[in-house]
């Protein structure tokens, strides 16, 4: 009250000396007061004042603002709006500020954040324990092999206590934090120290006595699984880590197929149960949760689980061309030692040979009547699992195969999944089912596990009944007409020379191959009489042709060469005899089994054994097609000479009767086959070379004896002398063309 009476007092006086409010009179004039200075606490407490010119103002101090009453009041910043404090700080109010502040656990970082303290950094949670930081905390786990006390503090379990933890057949050793189990004798637990032991008989491995039925890399493969089986059971010999052994395996296996097929059933049987047995002693040893190793013929991937709880869910492998599926379920089986592993194993070499593929007959009687072909069109793999139990799973695993040949299925091929019956030495398809098959991959689910793969069953093509009537209409007329052909090359007295020698013998081969081939191309029943049947075709036909090339080549010295144009018998018969010959008994020492197929009596597809029949025939087809272009185009120019007062009409006739007859003569019908390899118009191009190669011989006696002048004239002259009241006719080379080169007195310039 005083200092507002003095306010009031100081705000009349200067009125009084004629000053103005907020001014003084000083040396006879107003100058402004300074009410800041003369009374200090104007403003009042937590509020600064601030003279201006006649008068003043009052600020209130930060964290205070100005209330009603005109004071200066503390501002509750915890409350106002948002708090300025992080979300997990609490914020305390203070006269004209605040403070945040950080919950346990954290250290301030600025004013208004706090940072997590890592307790973790000092030895919080004593020995035999692991320390994890939490935000604001922590949390303290003992190491395994411990358990916590009610002080805290971390003592060692002893696992031993459990008589189940080693089971019966070892002996358990507690040590701090862990356990170790030493097996019985006869016992492994495949150095996991702390797995099960299982029962062991090394002497099993042992190879075969059987003198020297089994090879010495066998022997070897053997070997390695016994060595590799009593390093797990003598603790102080030689020890193999479980890459090492798996890459022993590989390279022997590698060494084993390098050989070749294994044709022998019991080979294969052995082999194939060497392979599962390493795999199942290898697969608990290897250190990686999964290992591939792939050598020239071999690739194998192994998957191990080791924990003290059996695994769940799916397990994957893949090889090369084969990918394997189960479940770790299946793969551990009723009782689980501590690991399980599951393995795929697959050979790049190794195929069957046809004898066993062969052997599926038995399970089909009706692929027996149809003479199937079998043939694995895929790799042979080795599904291993830990579980011994796999002859009947409680689930099937599924493969999936990658075809060696892109064939797709269709009324001729069909796939099979099969497995290897050791007891019975066969490929089966029992407990194996197809899920899917397309040109490039099979999918197989099957019921138990052992050594796979897919098998391709080829089924003849049933011959057409038009086809066969056909073929076998055509050969009766061919050698009906062959058989005229040889009788009038041989007895025509008009036309000998050398030509006519070897359309005659020409006739003969082609005789006897029609001949052989109507009565035995089926005769596949007998063995030995159906490799007669094929080598016998083998001969004639290429003897044939070889003969149809002779032909080629006296056409080419007569139309061309101006001299010399005979050939001498003895180079004819080393040519048509002689080369046949050779080329089939090469052939038949090089693969005697080549002769014969289980369709018909003739050459086999196998090590492309037909190359030797095929590959003369293309010669002799490329050297006679150009034999014919030039005698064809000499003809033309011929025929513009020869009888200039014949008519164009029979010019033309004439020419393309003596080009047809050349076309017969030079195998011209059998370029029809070579058009049997394409997609479109097959069909066609079958009908058509069946019928012109099975009448061949009819077109021969046409070509070159009906339509001849001279044999006619010798027919009708035979025919005369059989029925007396006709007319001997004598041939006159002026009733016939002119030749284009004539030898004297043989006949042979007439083409």
């Amino acid at each position: 009250m005083e200092m507002k009476w003095a306010l009031l007092l100081g705000l009349f006086l200067p009125s009084c000396s004629g000053c103005a409010i907020g001014y003084k009179f000083v040396k006879r004039k107003c100058v402004d007061e300074d009410e800041c200075a003369v009374f200090p606490v104007v403003c009042g407490d937590h509020a600064q004042c601030i003279n201006a010119e006649g008068s003043y103002s009052c600020t209130c101090n930060e964290g205070f603002k100005m209330s009603l009453t005109g004071t200066c009041k503390d501002i509750n910043e915890c409350f106002e709006n948002k708090s300025p404090c992080s979300a997990h700080m609490t914020c305390e109010n203070s006269i004209g500020s605040y403070k945040c502040i950080c919950p346990h656990g954290y250290q301030q970082m600025g004013k208004t954040d706090c940072e997590d303290v890592d307790e973790c950094l000092s030895s919080v949670c004593g020995v035999h324990s692991s320390c994890f930081n939490t935000p604001g905390s922590f949390l303290c786990s003992c190491s395994p092999g411990f358990h916590r006390q009610e002080n805290g503090a971390c003592t060692d379990i002893n696992e031993c206590s459990d008589p189940d933890v080693c089971g019966r057949n070892a002996q358990c050793f507690n040590h701090p934090g862990s356990y170790s189990c030493k097996c019985h004798k006869g016992y492994s637990n495949y150095g996991n120290n702390q797995s099960k032991c299982i029962e062991m008989d090394c002497d099993q491995f042992e190879p075969e006595s059987d003198g020297d039925h089994t090879p010495e890399k066998l022997k070897h493969l053997m070997s390695l699984l016994k060595t590799s089986c009593d390093s797990l059971n003598d603790p102080h010999g030689q020890q193999f880590t479980g890459e090492k052994l798996l890459e022993n395996l590989c390279s022997s296996s590698d060494e084993l197929l390098s050989d070749g097929n294994i044709a022998d059933g019991k080979m294969l049987s052995q082999f194939l149960d060497a392979m599962e047995n390493n795999m199942r002693l290898i697969g608990p040893q290897l250190r990686e949760p999964v290992t591939r190793m792939e050598t020239h013929n071999t690739f194998a991937e192994v998957a191990v689980m080791k924990s003290q709880t059996p695994p769940s869910g799916r397990v994957t492998l893949s090889t090369d061309s084969t990918l394997f599926s189960t479940s770790w379920e299946m793969v551990v089986g009723k009782s689980y030692p501590g690991f399980a592993f599951a393995a795929l194993v697959s050979y790049k070499d190794l195929n069957s040979s046809s004898d066993l593929l062969q052997k599926m007959r038995s399970e089909k009687s009706d692929d027996k009547e149809r003479s199937v072909t079998y043939q694995l069109n895929s790799k042979v793999v080795t599904a291993v699992v830990s579980n011994t139990e796999t002859k009947q799973l409680s689930e099937p695993v599924m493969l999936v195969f990658t075809h060696v040949e892109e064939r797709a299925e269709s009324e001729d091929v069909v796939y099979s999944c099969v497995y290897w019956d050791e007891a019975q030495g066969v490929w089966s398809g029992r407990g194996c089912e197809r899920a899917e098959s397309n040109s490039t991959h099979t999918v197989c689910s099957c019921s138990h596990l052992s050594s796979f793969a897919v098998l391709m069953a080829l089924y003849p093509v049933q011959d057409s009944f038009d086809l066969v009537l056909i073929t076998r209409v055509g050969l009766v007329l061919s050698l009906v007409c062959l058989f005229l052909c040889i009788l009038t090359f041989k007895f025509c007295r008009s036309i000998q020379g050398t030509r006519t020698s070897i359309h005659l013998h020409l006739s003969i081969c082609l005789f006897i191959a029609d001949l052989v081939f109507l009565c035995g191309i089926s005769s596949t029943h007998n063995q030995v009489a159906c490799a007669i049947v094929a080598g016998l075709l083998h001969f004639f036909f290429l003897s044939a042709f070889c003969w149809m090339l002779l032909e080629g080549v006296q056409l080419y010295r007569m139309v061309v060469l101006v001299f010399h144009t005979t050939l001498k018998h003895l180079h004819m018969y080393l040519v048509g005899y002689g080369v046949p010959l050779v080329i089939v008994i090469i052939s038949a020492i090089a693969f005697p089994k080549g002769y014969g197929t289980d369709r018909h009596c003739w050459l086999s597809l196998d090590r492309y054994f037909i190359l030797s029949f095929f590959v003369p025939v293309c010669i002799v087809m490329i050297l006679n097609c150009f034999f014919f272009i030039i005698t064809v185009w000499k003809l033309a120019q011929k025929f513009s000479s020869l009888n200039p007062d014949l008519s164009n009409l029979n010019k033309i006739r004439s020419f393309t009767v003596t080009a047809v007859a050349q076309l017969c003569v030079l195998g011209g019908t059998w370029i029809f086959g070579g058009f049997l390899f394409q997609e479109k118009g097959t069909e066609v191009m079958l009908y058509l070379f069946t019928i012109l190669n099975s009448l061949q011989g009819a077109f021969i006696f046409i070509m070159h004896c009906l339509l001849s002048k001279p044999v006619r004239t010798e027919y009708y002259n035979l025919f005369g002398r059989m029925c007396p009241q006709k007319k001997r006719v004598e041939y006159s080379s002026s009733n016939s063309q002119k030749p284009l080169r004539s030898e004297d007195s043989t006949g042979e310039s007439h083409i």
